[in-house]
C-alpha cells in the first residue's frame, strides 16, 4: 500500500509545486494520475506543463493517447486510462484508501489560504490514516518544504 503526503500551500500555489513532484515521479519511474474538480483548472493546469520551466510529457484525459500518457490530468471519477503508480490530487479531489492500496504514493495538495480546502484535507487525513494508509504532512511555512511530525 503506497502511503498518503499532504502538502500544505501557505506561500505558494500549486502551480508551483507541481512541476517538482511530477518530474521527481516520472524519475522514479512512475505513471501520474493530476486528479482536479474543475475542467477549466485542469484546461489551465496542462498549458502550465506545456509553458512552464522544463518538460513534463502529459496530455488531458479524453484523448485517444491516455494509457500512454506519463502523465494524464484527469476529473474526479473519470479514472486513470495510464495505470497511475502516483496519484496527485488538487482542489479537493477525493483520494480512497482503496486507491492507494495500488499506489507507490498518493500526494493530496491544498490551499492553506482557503479553509474549506484546509477541512476537506484534515477530514481526508481522517479517512485515509483511518484506513491504515500511512501519511505525512508537509509545510511550506518555513519557507522550504518540510515534513512536520
Amino acid at each position: 500500500m503506497g502511503n498518503a503526503l499532504f502538502y500544505h500551500l501557505t506561500r505558494s500555489p500549486a502551480e508551483s509545486l507541481l512541476p517538482t513532484l511530477i518530474g521527481k515521479s516520472l524519475a522514479a519511474g512512475w505513471q501520474v494520475e493530476l486528479r482536479g474538480t474543475d475542467m477549466g483548472r485542469m484546461e489551465r493546469l496542462d498549458l502550465h506543463l506545456w509553458q512552464g520551466d522544463g518538460f513534463l510529457p502529459h496530455g488531458l484525459a479524453g484523448g485517444p493517447h491516455d494509457a500512454r500518457q506519463p502523465v494524464l490530468l484527469t476529473l474526479a471519477g473519470q479514472g486513470a486510462a495510464n495505470r497511475p503508480a502516483c496519484l496527485m490530487a488538487v482542489d479537493g479531489a477525493e483520494v480512497t484508501a482503496a486507491e492507494c492500496a495500488g499506489l507507490e504514493r498518493a500526494c493530496i495538495i491544498f490551499d492553506g489560504g482557503d479553509a474549506a480546502a484546509t477541512a476537506r484535507a484534515r477530514d481526508q487525513w481522517r479517512v485515509l490514516t483511518g484506513a491504515g494508509v500511512a501519511a505525512e504532512y508537509w509545510s511550506e511555512e518555513s519557507g522550504r518544504w518540510e515534513r512536520k511530525r
